[in-house]
Parts: structure tokens; sequence; C-alpha cells
């Protein structure tokens, strides 16, 4: 993804103003250095770092979109070089290990995990019935507090 280029509202106003104080005089001298000529000077520096920071950014966005590049082949490569120990050695083979494939025999079978930690557990519907031994909630305790066992 290309980088956003810069831009500078402050240099935008600068530009605005710069042609308003024309407008008085292409001259104009404040006193205490502030000259339009210093102004412009400032103006057209800002404007040209932003050109070189924009600049920079492309050459940023090209040396990037070669590393991706020069990536992609050598993953490709190494999966070429890997292929070819397996195909001369063996896929079981020592060589295959120290190329960094995983030999056959040491390759771990995936196992199925359980979901969740009520694996194993089944559900089955009761009545409420079952859970207060058929009394009811105004029997109990006489302040409808119950106290609820689930049965084995």
């Amino acid at each position: 993804m290309a980088r956003p280029k810069r831009s500078s509202a402050t240099l935008q106003k600068a530009e605005l103003r710069e042609a308003g104080l024309q407008s008085i005089s292409p001259t104009l001298d404040l006193g205490n250095a502030l000259t339009l000529e210093t102004y412009s000077d400032l103006i057209n520096t800002l404007r040209s770092q932003i050109a070189d920071y924009n600049s920079a950014l492309a050459d940023l966005d090209d040396q990037s979109r070669q590393i991706k590049d020069t990536e992609l082949k050598l993953r490709n490569l190494s999966e070429q070089m890997l292929l070819g120990v397996a195909a001369k050695y063996g896929k079981d083979s020592r060589e295959y290990g120290k190329a960094g494939g995983v030999p056959k025999g040491e390759r771990r079978r995936p196992t199925q995990k359980k979901s969740g930690a009520m694996a194993g557990v089944t559900l089955q519907p009761f009545a409420i019935n079952q859970l207060t031994n058929g009394q009811t909630s105004d029997s109990i305790n006489g302040n409808a507090m119950v106290n609820y066992s689930v049965p084995n």
C-alpha cells in the first residue's frame, strides 16, 4: 500500500497571504527583518522540502514492492529446495530434517479438540418438580427460598 503524500495547510495559507502582501507592495519591508522576500524564501523552502519528502516516499514505496517481490521469489525457491531434498533423499530421511522439513516419522497427528469446558456433558431437559422434589416454593422455608439440587 502506498504511503500517503504530504501536503501542508500552513503552506497553502502562506501562499495566499504572500499574494495579498504582494498586492500591497512587491518590495514590502515591515522592519525587524520582516520582508516579503524573506517570507517568499521560506515559503519556497517549505515547498521544496515537501516535494523532496513526497519523492522519498515514492522511492520507499518502490523499495517496499521490490522487497515483497524478492521475498516471494525466496519463499518459492525455499519450497523448491526442500522438495528437491525430499525427491533425492526421501521425506523420512535425516537430510530432509536437516533442510528444515519434518520427517514423516516425526509428524504429529492432529488431535480433535473438545469444545469448551462442558465437553462430553450431555444436558437433558427436566421438569421443575425434579429440582424441588415435588415441593412448591411457598411450602419450602415459608419465604419462597428454594434450595435446588440436581438429580443424579
